[in-house]
């Protein structure tokens, strides 16, 4: 039995089975996505979704889904479904599943009388290539697999339209077909395992509707362009793997190929196993540089988020070359001691006061790991040495190191930490000033860099930072810590402190190097765990505040509402677990322990075998946001990392 299984009753209930993602990549960036019921629900969805570099920055949706009927002595049974506007569905092929399997690779199992088929589906780890394979289980007569590719070639954040400059021209290729719809794009071409007949009636499919999209309050119709049908005769036991891909390939390799990507991947067969597919799914290699991808399906590489990740990507399985690779693309990229936050070249954005901090962070997780200290200050120093001499001198956004030692970011109309959401030109959560989680990773990173520093004998760089940790921590304590209150306020101006209860805090009591005390730690780990500690993760913001809203729902604007007002991240569990484990040690082992275990349900719930971007803040905490979150994935690696060495040491 596979570790992820649906059956027949699950599979037609389209409340369950709509509500359920498959995603499956490549290395570098390439993706395939739908539901698990091949039923495509987002625009994000396709099965094969490329980047197209002449075209844009971004991934295209090029091949959209593939439509399916199966022919018996002249009668159809149509097995593909597409929604159309008013929730109508046609056809309605989802009432012949009976089975799904994840594992090895999704496999979906069809019954139409005494006809039962398999489809299975794998993307090519190192090619913009989907293989498909359609197994006849059983069967009485031979029957016809006819097959129509429905092509979108767009970008994954538009949607295509029915028009009269789409070339309808094909090319023939060894046993398939290739179409290019428009000039700059690649081509699209499918190939069987064995000979294909196709038949060339180029039509467009209208107003196929995605209900997420409806739902999140953007336009959800498009128009797909279908340039003909395959049909390809199979005997019961006979199967037929099919390339969907850019380039060309000799079919008759395409079996051994399919056997050859199956073996190749880490069977999705555990918990474990699946957050380790969907961790090594989030690092690409794309233009000869490595980099994180922070989220599926829209998002794209973001320099915070790549830090955060890094070390529970790479570390606990030792990929210390991936892990260097990865920051060495973002430390190329740094421009006056700030790291790209989002995008690339004339699209990228600076506009972050944490991601630098963040750097420091990820390279001490490294050093924590290797101890090489003095060969870590070699690499990494002269980097470490500029980012500090801009927030000692002054960079963009007002971002400097005031009098008192502590970091002040911010501009109108600018959000720099992650909690970034803006409306209508304005931050939903203004935090212009000194803000915890900036300050404590302020405080962490000096005295990492002092130490790496003491280690290669650099006297210099020691001698002009030695005074200013003290200086710092005196700050902290005086700008943000409540003896009364017991907690940190969230930020703080010269004249103003913030009290909201947010789960900033948590990273004072995290980070290595702590300006709070054990009784000031402890406090704090103590209010977030009562106020905002989830099953899911933490609250953005606590309940009992008058802006909290509990649930992530509806159009750009409202969910950019709630985005950092009470909607649960998960990414912050990683800093709960380290600050709770330090306060309690071996005797909290069994409350993060029961948090790290307790994802094993979401494995199979909205992106299968992964973790979503977030969860409402209120109960059942359905998930929402992207279905497969890099950060989330990673913190959760990195608590499994936490708890076998705390367990270890006893």
């Amino acid at each position: 039995m596979s570790y992820i299984h649906f059956d027949k009753t699950q599979l037609i209930n389209l409340k369950f089975s709509l509500d359920r993602e498959l995603l499956r990549t490549n290395r570098a960036g390439s993706y395939a996505s739908t539901t698990i019921i091949t039923t495509n629900t987002r625009k994000y969805h396709g099965l094969l979704v490329v980047p197209q570099p002449l075209i844009d920055d971004y991934n295209h949706v090029l091949l959209s889904t593939i439509d399916e009927t199966i022919i018996d002595n002249n009668f159809e049974f149509h097995t593909s479904m597409r929604m159309y506007p008013g929730g109508f569905y046609e056809p309605k092929g989802h009432k012949y599943l009976r089975e799904f399997y994840s594992d090895p690779n999704p496999k979906l199992i069809y019954r139409m009388g005494s006809i039962m088929f398999t489809k299975e589906y794998i993307f090519a780890l190192n090619e913009d290539r989907l293989f498909i394979k359609y197994t006849l289980d059983e069967t009485a007569n031979p029957v016809i697999f006819r097959l129509k590719p429905f092509l979108a070639y767009r970008n994954v954040h538009s949607l295509a339209k029915a028009n009269t400059w789409v070339d309808t021209k094909y090319k023939e290729v060894k046993n398939g077909i290739s179409w290019q719809m428009y000039k700059g794009y690649s081509k699209v071409t499918m190939q069987f395992s064995r000979p294909a007949k196709y038949t060339h009636v180029p039509d467009w499919y209208y107003d196929i509707q995605y209900i997420r999209e409806l739902e999140r309050g953007y336009e959800s119709t498009e128009d797909l362009y279908v340039p003909g049908y395959f049909d390809i005769k199979l005997k019961k036991g006979e199967s037929v793997v099919i390339s969907a891909a850019l380039e060309e390939k000799n079919p008759e390799t395409l079996t051994a190929q399919w056997t050859a990507e199956v073996k190749k991947r880490t069977p999705r067969d555990s918990y474990i196993h699946c957050l380790t597919n969907a961790g090594d799914e989030c690092i690409i290699n794309y233009n000869k540089k490595s980099e994180v991808i922070a989220g599926y399906p829209w998002f794209g590489r973001w320099g915070r988020d790549t830090f955060i990740a890094l070390p529970g990507l790479c570390l606990p399985q030792k990929d210390y070359k991936k892990f260097k690779s990865v920051t060495t693309t973002l430390v190329n990229e740094l421009k006056d001691g700030l790291f790209p936050n989002a995008g690339h070249g004339k699209d990228v954005s600076y506009h972050s006061v944490d991601t630098s901090l963040w750097f420091f962070w990820a390279i001490q997780q490294l050093s924590l790991r290797q101890q090489k200290k003095a060969a870590i200050w070699k690499e990494y120093g002269k980097t470490m040495k500029d980012i500090l001499a801009h927030l000692k001198y002054g960079t963009h956004f007002n971002i400097k190191i005031h009098d008192n030692g502590l970091i002040w970011a911010g501009e109108p109309g600018q959000a720099l930490t992650w909690m970034d959401a803006i409306v209508a030109g304005k931050p939903v959560t203004p935090r212009t000033g000194y803000t915890v989680e900036v300050n404590a990773l302020w405080y962490n990173a000096l005295l990492f860099s002092i130490e790496l520093a003491e280690s290669a004998e650099d006297s210099d760089f020691v001698n002009e930072w030695k005074d200013m940790p003290d200086r710092v921590k005196k700050s902290f304590i005086d700008t943000f810590w409540s003896k009364e209150k017991g907690y940190l306020a969230d930020f703080a101006t010269h004249d103003y402190k913030n009290w909201d209860i947010r789960p900033n805090m948590i990273f004072a009591a995290s980070m290595p190097y702590s300006p709070l005390d054990n009784q000031m730690a402890k406090s704090v780990v103590n209010m977030v765990k009562s106020d905002l500690l989830t099953p899911r993760g933490l609250r953005s913001l606590s309940p009992k505040s008058n802006e909290y809203k509990g649930e992530y729902r509806g159009n750009q604007t409202d969910r950019d509402l709630a985005y950092h007002q009470g909607t649960v991240w998960t990414w912050l569990l990683g800093a709960f677990a380290e600050a709770y484990l330090k306060v309690y040690g071996k005797s909290g082992i069994e409350t993060i322990e029961n948090l790290f275990y307790g994802f094993e349900e979401v494995m199979s719930q909205a992106g299968i075998g992964s973790v979503s971007e977030v969860y409402d803040g209120d109960p059942p905490h359905k998930a929402a946001g992207a279905i497969s979150q890099a950060w989330s994935v990673s913190e959760l690696l990195r608590i499994k990392y936490m708890l076998d060495q705390i367990k270890g040491s006893q």
